[in-house]
């Protein structure tokens, strides 16, 4: 699910215990919000590009907005892509403009070995068609915004996701 939690929170993921998701949730507060960003911009050189991947099927619509309003107000420049099985986001974050490249282009750059690990879990079996899929899922950073435009900006001092189960038994946000 996230090895990253669990490897920096010495939690299993199939422990079952039901705080694993909570503790989950509330650090992921603290990597997607503005306030994360704002640390992130220090450290990337002024062409750099912050790759991020949100579970989106493990939350709600306003968290999604959330984040991806803590992103857009981060950085001029947002691109997402709906991950292949539908259940993540990948976004491009940076300071200067995300070129639109083709897949053709993307497969030439890559070396042997990148490749290979960019194949390994298919779902296609070229470099250009894997390419060709990924940039066909690209998702207006305005319309996953729209799905819940009333939700704020995702801060440190302001985790809506935090709320996500409040939100889920009575469809409210404020």
């Amino acid at each position: 699910m996230w090895p990253f939690w669990h490897l920096h929170l010495g939690l299993r993921a199939d422990s079952g215990d039901p705080d694993a998701s909570l503790l989950r949730r509330k650090v992921a507060s603290l990597l997607y919000s503005s306030d994360f960003y704002t640390v992130i911009k220090k450290h990337l050189r002024q062409d750099g590009i912050l790759q991020m991947w949100y579970p989106a099927a493990e939350g709600d619509a306003a968290t999604t907005s959330s984040i991806t309003k803590a992103l857009q107000q981060s950085f001029p420049y947002v691109r997402a892509f709906l991950s292949f099985d539908g259940d993540g986001i990948h976004f491009l974050a940076s300071m200067q403009l995300l070129p639109v490249v083709s897949s053709s282009v993307l497969a030439a750059r890559l070396q042997p070995a990148a490749a290979a690990d960019f194949l390994e879990w298919g779902p296609q079996t070229t470099v250009q068609e894997q390419f060709e899929r990924v940039l066909s899922r690209e998702l207006p950073v305005e319309k996953i915004i729209a799905e819940n435009p009333r939700a704020p900006v995702l801060e440190d001092n302001q985790p809506i996701n935090e709320y996500f189960l409040l939100r889920s038994w009575f469809h409210f946000y404020r």
